[in-house]
């Protein structure tokens, strides 16, 4: 019997909803139970719009129900977010949401349970209007964020939150990042091309080719040959700012997956270490180096304790892609507002500061530091940057800019959905020579 793939996905967002699960691992765990192309798609969909939306609709079906079921049944309470998710999100058919929803709650083992799904988002359609007002009224489930998350943006963020909010909410476009040591950017948009599959060069990102829709990336053409990565516009910005020539020594230091120290590789041949604290990612660092046929030393470290790993020769470039609250990639890894509080931001304050301070002295003099982080939060932005400006004297902020976003403190950061791209931020620090930098006293 073919799985249901709507079963599939109820079971896969209660974990990751109720049970704080990381929607990537349970997405490649569920995936296997289903054998046909579309249903996995289907899958995906679901549970990436389901955890997008699951602040809005989990609140919603609390107001429609007499008893609640999410702690009882989880996987039922799920399968009625889905509902209103393929009713209201996704604009499917009232058959394909309501009848197809039915059918997976006798899926799920729970025949008994049919009739109440049934009449639950019946119910919906009947009362939706109404009910869609009174969840746009509130904040949190208006744009399905977190409070904190919405007052954060709101205090750093001043009458852009709601357009930040909105443009989380959006499906972003896939990016691909041509691989140059394998062939030039057009030539891979040519194949593609060939195969039916419809890319856009990106007009200021030399290396981005941009597809409308998200798609199965191993099969398009030239992917087992390691002609392209899949990378958001924002990320490939990095390689862009560290401007690593051939014959330097370069240390991405916070490596996994390995995307920007690929880029990085794929520009200039230059001597690599990629640093990764965690083993099981750093395989993942392993693999895509090894696809994309590159070659770089890989560490596994912790790199704000560099005397257990650096063998004291310093780096002319420096990629700090500190860890962070993930805040300006939300559409693209919806469960992170479910799984982020604001109690995190303190500790992960404390790591960016400790990482950067610790690799400052690994910089050789004349030599560049970019940070960046996946974050939209000032506090782990620009406050960090400053933190290294006012305890080193021989560093100095570059000045620069770039063709979307807006300058944010000493960097600049890209808010999520300018010019279609991720939000993130980068900052670039210049080691000054030990003559500039020492004070003359």
């Amino acid at each position: 019997m073919r799985p249901d793939a709507r079963a599939v996905a109820a079971l896969a967002l209660a974990e990751v909803a109720m049970h704080g699960a990381s929607l990537r691992e349970v997405l490649a765990r569920h995936a296997g139970k289903l054998t046909d192309a579309r249903d996995r798609a289907l899958l995906t969909a679901l549970a990436h719009h389901g955890s997008r939306w699951w602040l809005r609709y989990d609140a919603a079906i609390d107001g429609l129900l007499a008893q609640p079921l999410r702690h009882k049944e989880p996987a039922i309470h799920a399968l009625l977010v889905l509902g209103l998710v393929q009713l209201e999100v996704m604009d499917l058919s009232a058959y394909a949401a309501v009848a197809a929803s039915v059918e997976a709650a006798r899926a799920l083992g729970c025949p008994r349970f049919a009739g109440l799904v049934n009449a639950v988002l019946r119910r919906w359609q009947r009362e939706r209007v109404s009910r869609n007002a009174a969840l746009d009224a509130q904040p949190r489930t208006r744009h399905a964020h977190p409070a904190w998350l919405a007052a954060a943006l709101e205090h750093d963020w001043p009458g852009q939150a709601e357009a930040i909010m909105a443009a989380n909410n959006r499906e972003p476009p896939l990016t691909l990042r041509a691989n140059r040591r394998h062939a030039p950017r057009e030539e891979l948009r040519a194949g593609l091309a060939a195969a039916g599959v419809a890319a856009t060069a990106h007009p200021w990102l030399a290396d981005a080719l941009v597809l409308p829709h998200s798609v199965d990336v191993s099969r398009l053409p030239g992917f087992a040959e390691g002609a392209f990565a899949v990378q958001d516009g924002a990320a490939q910005v990095a390689a862009d700012l560290l401007a690593a020539t051939d014959g330097m020594r370069v240390l991405d230091a916070c490596a996994a997956p390995g995307g920007k120290a690929c880029h990085v590789l794929e520009r200039a041949r230059v001597e690599l270490t990629a640093l990764e604290w965690d083993p099981g990612r750093g395989q993942r660092v392993r693999e895509n180096l090894a696809r994309l046929g590159l070659d770089a030393q890989l560490l596994i470290g912790d790199a704000g304790a560099p005397r257990e790993w650096w063998d004291g020769r310093p780096f002319e470039r420096i990629l700090v892609d500190a860890p962070c609250s993930a805040t300006g990639v939300l559409r693209r890894r919806p469960d992170v507002r479910l799984h982020r509080r604001a109690s995190d931001l303190a500790a992960l304050g404390a790591q960016q500061r400790r990482i950067i301070t610790a690799l400052w002295p690994l910089l050789a003099p004349g030599g560049v530091l970019v940070y960046a982080t996946c974050s939209v939060l000032r506090g782990e932005n620009e406050a960090i940057v400053e933190t290294v400006l006012h305890g080193q004297p021989d560093a100095r902020a570059r000045n620069f800019a770039l063709p979307a976003g807006q300058r944010s403190g000493p960097g600049w950061q890209i808010l999520p959905g300018d010019d279609g791209l991720d939000g993130m931020y980068y900052a670039v620090l210049e080691k000054l020579p030990a003559a500039v930098g020492q004070p003359t006293g």
